[in-house]
């Protein structure tokens, strides 16, 4: 009779802590996001469809040097990637 108390006691004691994670997870989410660019325009969705060429743009290296998409474009495949945070 005990034993099924603890287990019982214990399921309902793991239900809430994972409830309450879940909660602070979805707590924080909400306040992720990048802090500047809310003032810019909307992205052209249709502008762009799957399997089209992608339009050329610049970006800048980890070591602040500009980068341009049609540099690669035809020598190799290109993979970008965006990384949360400031460093």
């Amino acid at each position: 009779m005990r034993t099924a108390i603890r287990s019982r006691a214990g399921v309902a004691t793991l239900f809430v802590l994972c409830a309450l994670g879940l909660a602070h997870s979805a707590a924080q989410a909400q306040t992720l996001g990048p802090a500047d660019g809310h003032d810019l325009p909307r992205a052209e969705l249709e502008r762009v469809a799957m399997g089209d060429e992608a339009p050329n743009f610049t970006l800048l290296d980890y070591d602040g040097e500009a980068v341009d998409l049609s540099g690669y474009r035809g020598v190799k495949d290109v993979v970008l990637v965006f990384y949360r945070g400031h460093w």
